[in-house]
C-alpha cells in the first residue's frame, strides 16, 4: 500500500472519529445562572412549604374525622378549598374516573382529574421485552393549563375535576369543567382513523365571569418521563432528545448527553420529546410562546431514559369566540410518516418534523434522504426480510462507487510499479537537508508520467458521505426495529453472541457487556483485507509504524461498533467482503509490467505544467535556496 493510499485510509479513520465525536450530543456546560438556581431553588422551597401545610391540613381534618367531629373536617376541607381556588372550589374534588379512547393505531387513556391523556399505548409496537409499548403513564406525566381567577387565585386544571360530555362521536373525545351553570372550560380531543395524529382545542364559554377579564392566554406545562423501551440502553440514550421547532425557522435541540434547559422567548412551532424510535410532539396552531424547556438523563439504574419538561403560553379567547387549537403526535420516528405531514403545504408553514430523525448533518442528510432512504424504501416494497434489503443495498452502493474504488486501486498500482524509481530519488537526494530538492524529484516524476500523488486519496474522500450517510441511518430506522436476520433478533440494535455481568472499567463503558458477532465478523474481514493490502505495498519496511496502526484500525473498529445496531456491522461485513473480491478482480486484469511501460512511455511526451503546478515548482526553489544560503551561514 502506497504512501498516498495509506495517508487516504488514516484520513478517513480520523474522519470518521472526529464524526463520531461530532455526531454525539454537545457537551457544552449548562447554561442555567446562579440567579436562576436562587430562583428554582426559592419556587422548590415555596413548593415544599405548601405541601408542608397541605399536609399539616389534612392531618387536622383526620383527627377531627378520627374523633367524630365530621362537622367540624367538612368545614376544614371546604374553607381551605375556597381559600385556594375561589370559584373552582367545587372542582377541586371527586373521584378520577378513566376512559379508553383509541383508534387503528394508538389507545389512550383518558383521566377525568385534568381533563387530559393520561396513557398512551402504540397498538403496533412492543417493548424489547416484548411488553406493550407506552409511551408515558398518568403518574410519570403532567399536563395542565394554569390561569388567574377573578379574584386572582392561581388555578391549574391539573388539580380540577371535568366531567366527560357525550359527543356522538367514537373518535371526539370531550372534557368539559363546569364553574357555573353558563361558564364552562371544554377540553376537545379529536381522533382519525389510521393516524399518530390528535387534535386537542379548548373552548371556552363566557370564562370572564370566573377568570381575570384581562386573560389572553393561558400557561401550559407539560412534561414525563421516558420509559426505556429498547434493548440497548446506551444508543436510546443517545439518540432520546428534546427537540423544537422555531415558527417558519430551524429544529433546534437541547444537549442529548446531559440535563439541560433553554429559555426560548422566540414563538415555537411545536416540541418534541423523543425516544430513539418514538416521539411525543406538541404542535400549537399560532405557536407557544415565553417557553422554558429542559431535559434530564435519569440514573442508569432508573427504567426510564429522560425526564423532559416544557412550560409555554398558548392564546386564549376568554369569551369563547375563538378556540384555542393544538395537535399532538403519539407515534413512531418514521421519516416518510413524519415527511407526509408536509405534502401540499407552502414551505413557510411546513412543520418539519422529518427533521427529528437523526440523519446528521447537511450534506450527510441529503445523502441519505436522496439516495438511501428511496432505495431502502424502494426494496422494502418486494422483500420483506430486512438483512436481504441491505445485502442487497451493499451491492448497489458497491457498484455506485466501483469508479471511485477501480480508480483508487489504478492509483496504488501506479505508485508501486515507480517505486523503484522513487527508491533511485531517495537514493540520490538523501537526508533531511536534501528533502527539498527531493520533493521536487519526485513530483516532476509524478507529472511526467501523469500520476497524481492524491489520486489515492480522493476517491475515498469522495464515498465520505455514503459511508457516514450509513452509519447515520442504522440505528435511526424504525424499519429495522426488532426485524431479525440470521442470528440477529433486533438488527437495529446489536447481535450478542457472549454476555457477560459485572461492570469492567473503561471495557463497559466503550464495548459494554457483550461481544456482537456481526461485529465480529467487520473486525476479522477488515483485518483481512489490510492484510491482502499491505503484502503487496513496498513502502512498508520504510514505515513499520503505520503498518502496526492500520492492524489497529480494525481492532479500534471492534470497540466502536459493538454496541452499534447490527444492521450497521453487518452492512460494513458484506461491503469489505465485495472490496476483497473487487480487489482480486481488478487486480487480474492489470498487467503491471504493461501498465510500467506505458507510464514510461508517458515520459517522451511534453508535460503542460498548470499554473499551480508552475507555482509550487517555484515555492519549492525558492525553498531550495533558501536552504542553500542557511547551509552557506552555517560553514562561515
Amino acid at each position: 500500500m502506497d504512501k498516498n493510499t495509506i495517508l487516504g485510509f488514516v484520513l478517513m479513520f480520523f474522519i470518521i472519529i472526529g464524526f463520531s465525536y461530532l455526531n454525539k450530543p454537545s457537551q457544552e456546560q449548562f447554561d442555567a445562572t446562579k440567579e436562576q438556581k436562587r430562583l428554582n431553588d426559592s419556587i422548590a422551597l415555596a413548593s415544599n412549604l405548601q405541601k408542608e401545610a397541605d399536609l399539616k391540613s389534612d392531618s387536622i381534618a383526620s383527627f377531627h374525622a378520627e374523633s367524630g367531629d365530621s362537622a367540624t373536617a367538612l368545614t376544614s376541607d371546604s374553607t381551605d378549598s375556597k381559600m385556594k381556588f375561589g370559584a373552582f372550589s367545587s372542582l377541586a374534588s371527586g373521584e378520577n374516573t378513566h376512559t379508553t379512547f383509541e383508534n387503528d393505531l394508538f389507545e389512550l387513556t383518558m383521566s377525568s382529574k385534568g381533563g387530559r391523556i393520561a396513557s398512551v399505548r402504540l397498538k403496533k409496537f412492543v417493548t424489547g421485552d416484548s411488553l406493550p409499548l407506552i409511551l408515558f403513564e398518568e403518574e410519570t406525566s403532567k399536563f395542565g393549563f394554569t390561569f388567574f381567577t377573578s379574584d386572582s387565585r392561581l388555578v391549574n386544571t391539573e388539580d380540577l375535576y371535568f366531567k366527560e360530555i357525550p359527543s356522538g362521536n367514537p373518535l371526539k373525545f370531550i372534557y368539559r369543567l363546569a364553574v357555573t351553570d353558563s361558564s364552562w372550560m371544554d377540553f376537545i380531543y379529536t381522533l382519525k382513523k389510521n393516524d399518530y395524529k390528535l387534535s386537542f382545542e379548548i373552548k371556552g364559554k363566557n370564562m370572564d365571569q370566573v377568570m381575570q377579564s384581562n386573560n389572553n392566554i393561558l400557561d401550559f406545562n407539560w412534561a414525563m418521563k421516558m420509559r426505556q423501551q429498547e434493548k440497548g440502553r446506551t444508543f436510546e440514550e443517545r439518540y432520546s432528545v428534546l427537540n423544537y421547532k422555531y415558527v417558519a425557522d430551524e429544529v433546534d435541540k437541547l444537549n442529548a448527553a446531559k440535563d439541560d434547559n433553554e429559555k426560548i422567548a422566540n414563538t415555537l412551532k411545536w416540541v418534541s420529546f423523543k425516544d430513539q424510535f418514538f416521539a411525543c410532539i406538541a404542535i400549537a396552531d399560532k405557536g407557544f410562546t415565553s417557553n422554558n424547556l429542559s431535559s434530564k438523563v435519569e440514573e442508569k439504574t432508573s427504567p426510564y431514559i429522560k425526564s423532559y419538561d416544557m412550560t409555554s403560553s398558548v392564546d386564549f379567547d376568554i369569551r369563547g369566540s375563538q378556540n384555542t387549537k393544538m395537535e399532538f403526535y403519539f407515534g413512531p420516528i418514521k421519516h416518510a410518516l413524519l415527511k407526509s405531514y408536509d405534502k401540499g403545504i407552502a414551505k413557510d408553514n411546513q412543520l418539519d418534523l422529518d427533521k427529528i430523525v437523526p440523519l446528521g448533518g447537511k450534506i450527510i442528510r441529503w445523502a441519505n434522504t436522496g439516495i438511501i432512504l428511496p432505495m431502502f424504501d424502494l426494496f422494502g416494497k418486494f422483500i420483506s426480510n430486512y438483512g436481504v434489503i441491505i445485502l442487497l443495498m451493499t451491492l448497489v452502493i458497491k457498484l455506485l462507487i466501483f469508479p471511485f474504488t477501480y480508480k483508487s486501486y489504478m492509483s496504488s498500482a501506479k505508485m508501486r510499479v515507480l517505486q523503484p524509481q522513487i527508491q533511485e530519488i531517495n537514493d540520490k537526494f538523501p537526508g533531511t537537508e536534501r528533502a527539498a530538492e527531493r520533493s521536487q524529484a519526485t513530483m516532476n516524476l509524478y507529472r511526467q508520467v501523469g500520476v497524481s500523488p492524491m489520486g489515492g486519496c480522493l476517491p475515498m474522500l469522495f464515498q465520505m458521505p455514503i459511508l457516514f450517510a450509513m452509519y447515520s441511518f442504522f440505528p435511526s430506522s424504525i424499519e429495522l426495529r426488532q426485524q431479525s436476520f440470521l442470528w440477529a433478533h433486533d438488527l437495529s440494535s446489536y447481535d450478542a453472541i457472549i454476555t457477560w455481568s459485572g461492570n469492567i472499567p473503561l471495557v463497559t463503558k466503550y464495548f459494554g457487556n457483550h461481544i456482537s458477532l456481526f461485529c465480529l465478523l467487520m473486525t476479522i474481514t477488515n483485518i483481512i483485507y489490510t492484510n491482502i493490502s499491505m503484502k503487496t505495498q513496498p513502502t512498508n519496511n520504510q514505515m513499520p509504524g503505520m503498518k502496526t496502526m492500520m492492524y489497529m484500525m480494525p481492532v479500534m473498529f471492534l470497540f466502536m461498533f459493538n454496541q452499534y445496531a447490527s444492521g450497521l456491522s453487518f452492512y460494513f461485513f458484506i461491503s469489505t467482503l465485495i472490496t476483497i473480491i473487487q480487489t482480486y478482480a481488478i487486480r487480474a486484469t492489470i498487467n503491471e509490467d504493461k501498465l510500467l511501460a506505458q507510464l514510461n512511455e508517458n515520459k517522451k511526451k511534453p508535460v503542460k505544467k498548470s499554473g499551480f503546478a508552475a507555482r509550487l515548482e517555484q515555492a519549492q526553489k525558492e525553498q531550495q535556496k533558501m536552504l542553500k544560503e542557511q547551509q552557506k551561514n552555517k560553514r562561515k
